[in-house]
């Protein structure tokens, strides 16, 4: 796996996705600090809220900026955005009131939105290979994992010493040196596209997206990562705390069994990915997601919910999430033309959030009103739906086949351009899905 870290362009990248990460998860610390500190016991309501306009954000910002992440040299507006995220992670440890970090998270959240899906897009451009940039998949994965577990490590060590204002300082250097390390590498060009309209651009990596039978599956098996995931990551320090009467010590080690879980299946999905079809692959790590919710509600319904069984339920779902997730990139790579790439990146994450702004508080509605017996159930069946529509919508001869529909794509799309009338089935290729097969 690390064998893509001999690339120095992507070596760079993945060192920048790292730095920055870190810089993000001391924000999220410091940000409830902040948040208790204005508000008091309002803190969660407060939290709450920012957690939404995160969501908001990506949801809204990122079509918008996939639209125009072709039209602009990437290494600058990657540059760009870093220097705007680390400018507003300035400001935070300066405010006074909660309407003020209000905005500045959108601010901030914003770029996060525009920047992401275009440095996403890049990488398959710096590596075309599939194996190697499957192996580049799963670092990014272990990298969002080791955050997890790093972030609040390094956090406590410096709140030992000085002040949580301070953290936002290790968030400004974060985004910095990822700026550095950006601006250290040539990147490739965007790819050139005909010229269109805003509301053409605007929409197009939506319309490919939803056009695309192999994506609509992904989008179903992303509601299935975010009903597991939301569980796990709203509901934990109330179900450890709460329902378990065990401390904060117990909080950080279930999450670390859900982030050890993810970074276990990320070990192992290059070399099962090598060998087999992912659609088969990422309906399993669905499954698993099934399984390990509706386990752990029979349990807490028949037996009262027990540590260890906690443990074990969050390691499998993490394992389950990670093998959902992390094998998206190759279906998104296969599912456009370079040039569209960052726009169908960008709906990808702007879709993906909108099931996260769905589930994260409906797991924390559930588990307030109805206890997490029922919350478990739910969710379980929420992802029980989500693998559904992945078997459903995401044909199971991905290279055969498949009557699809494409009516609302533009008339210069090459589904469009190489037969008009959809009532005929179009001959999906293996390594290019746009274009049938000769």
């Amino acid at each position: 796996m690390l064998a893509v870290l001999a690339d120095r362009t992507y070596r760079h990248l993945f060192l920048a996705q790292i730095v920055a990460l870190l810089g993000t998860g001391l924000a999220t610390i410091a940000l409830g600090l902040l948040a208790y500190d204005l508000s008091g016991e309002r803190a969660g309501l407060v939290l709450g809220t920012i957690f939404t306009i995160k969501m908001v954000a990506y949801v809204g910002i990122a079509p918008i900026a996939g639209a125009f992440a072709n039209r602009w040299p990437r290494r600058g507006m990657l540059v760009s955005l870093d220097l705007i995220r680390a400018a507003v992670a300035l400001c935070l440890p300066f405010v006074s009131e909660v309407w003020q970090v209000y905005i500045l998270i959108f601010v901030l959240q914003s770029a996060s939105a525009a920047f992401t899906p275009t440095f996403q897009a890049t990488i398959p451009d710096i590596l075309p290979e599939e194996d190697r940039y499957t192996r580049a998949l799963s670092l990014s994965r272990l990298a969002y994992d080791l955050e997890n577990i790093i972030s609040p490590m390094l956090a406590a060590i410096l709140l030992a010493v000085v002040s949580y204002h301070v953290l936002f300082v290790g968030t400004v250097i974060g985004f910095v040196g990822s700026a550095l390390l950006v601006v250290s590498v040539m990147l490739p060009s965007p790819q050139p596209s005909a010229p269109r309209g805003i509301y053409d651009r605007t929409t197009r990596g939506m319309r490919i997206y939803l056009a695309t039978p192999r994506l609509r599956g992904l989008l179903s098996l992303n509601l299935a990562a975010a009903a597991a995931g939301a569980m796990v990551l709203v509901n934990t320090v109330v179900l450890v705390r709460s329902h378990l009467g065990l401390g904060d010590t117990q909080v950080a080690i279930a999450l670390g069994a859900f982030g050890g879980g993810s970074m276990l299946a990320a070990l192992l999905l290059p070399r099962l990915l090598d060998g087999r079809p992912d659609r088969p692959v990422m309906i399993g790590g669905a499954a698993v997601l099934v399984t390990a919710l509706l386990g752990l509600s029979l349990m807490s319904m028949t037996y009262s919910l027990q540590w260890v069984p906690l443990l074990v339920g969050w390691l499998i779902i993490g394992i389950g999430y990670s093998v959902v997730l992390t094998p998206s990139g190759r279906l998104l790579k296969r599912s456009a033309h370079a040039e569209d790439r960052p726009a169908v990146y960008a709906a990808q994450f702007a879709l993906s959030h909108a099931c996260w702004l769905v589930t994260y508080p409906l797991s924390g509605w559930l588990i307030t009103v109805a206890g997490p017996t029922t919350a478990f159930a739910v969710l379980a069946l929420l992802a029980a739906a989500g693998m559904a529509g992945g078997v459903i919508l995401w044909a199971q001869d991905d290279t055969g086949t498949i009557e699809h529909t494409h009516a609302d794509l533009p008339v210069d799309h090459p589904h469009i351009l190489l037969g008009r009338s959809h009532s005929h089935p179009i001959v999906i290729d293996d390594q290019h899905p746009h274009w049938p097969r000769a």
